[in-house]
């Protein structure tokens, strides 16, 4: 079935950027907390992986591009020129916890990609003590760590080592291959650079613009409505089902969207998605397919989004709806 178009969330809208799970409204406060913890240490001691695709993949962080960790395939002799495309990932939360996404960034890169993700290993094995985010008394949070300028200084950054003679980088890239993504308040992130000329598509985790009339926890950015209209290439949307706090606003963008095609996923997982899951969990999948259809024209990758026997109009995990294709 599909879903009825929804009216803009105006209740709860505190929490559609935390960049966490939801919980079954029944278990208790200090049950959640719990549970939250226990999340956060099995996240915290499981190791890196190196994801499912043709190119085993690393984090790594680089000297010259020091607050942010890019993942990238291990043997870069491996790849052919002008083969890599690029991924610009929002964190959850506007964080500057660069990791907090790394089994999906991972997963991405080894199949031939560099994804980049702005700050700091602060979640994972090694990771560093990151700087305390606690919320206002009004309900709204703390400054964002990160803005759409940090996601954008990584790509000038891998284009550059595209050109330069000395980077293990050098002719690996294909500059048509850019996409943007990201989770929640990385989401929105997303969706302002998604107006780059540079970028080819988005895809928009757990995110969508904000009811204007609600109150707007994020301090220090924000998106309108109204920027929807600069897509300017295909858009992805991947929500979490009705028990996502942003799936009302990600439905709303998806009504609104009419100027280039869209399609919006949702897997009733809630708004944290599957990203702590190995290998990134069942979200994964559609992202690196989604990015094999529209960055390298694979039409077996796009089979998973049109047609009549589509895989995930075919999917019974899955809802799934397009306009425009």
């Amino acid at each position: 079935m599909k879903f009825a178009q929804p009216r803009p969330a105006i209740l709860a809208i505190a929490v559609v950027l935390a960049g966490c799970a939801t919980v079954d409204e029944a278990v208790t406060h200090s049950d959640e907390t719990a549970a939250r913890a226990a999340s956060d240490a099995a996240f915290a001691a499981a190791p890196d992986m190196p994801g499912t695709g043709p190119y085993p993949a690393i984090r790594d962080v680089r000297p010259d591009l020091p607050d942010h960790i890019v993942y990238r395939p291990q043997d870069l002799g491996a790849v052919d020129d002008g083969k890599l495309g690029v991924v610009l990932w929002g964190n959850g939360g506007c964080s500057a916890d660069a990791t907090s996404a790394r089994f999906h960034l991972l997963e991405i890169a080894s199949h031939g990609y560099i994804a980049i993700a702005p700050g700091k290993a602060y979640s994972g094995p090694g990771a560093l003590t990151a700087p305390p985010r606690e919320p206002h008394s009004d309900g709204s949070f703390p400054p964002v760590q990160t803005l759409p300028a940090d996601l954008l200084a990584g790509l000038d950054w891998i284009l550059a080592e595209n050109d330069r003679a000395e980077s293990p980088f050098h002719g690996l890239i294909d500059p048509e291959m850019v996409a943007v993504a990201g989770h929640s308040c990385g989401g929105l992130q997303a969706i302002r650079l998604a107006a780059d000329p540079r970028i080819a598509t988005a895809i928009v985790h757990n995110s969508g613009v904000l009811d204007p009339d609600a109150f707007n926890p994020i301090t220090g950015f924000s998106v309108a409505k109204e920027e929807l209209r600069n897509f300017h290439e295909p858009v992805l949307y991947i929500l979490g089902g009705e028990s996502d706090i942003a799936f009302a606003n990600g439905m709303d963008d998806f009504q609104r969207i009419n100027n280039v095609p869209v399609a919006v996923a949702n897997l009733d997982v809630g708004h944290g998605g599957t990203f702590r899951q190995p290998n990134g969990g069942a979200v994964a999948p559609v992202a690196v397919q989604w990015l094999e259809w529209q960055l390298r024209g694979d039409e077996a990758a796009s089979r998973w989004f049109i047609g009549e026997n589509c895989g995930l109009c075919d999917n019974a995990e899955w809802t799934y709806e397009t306009k425009g294709f």
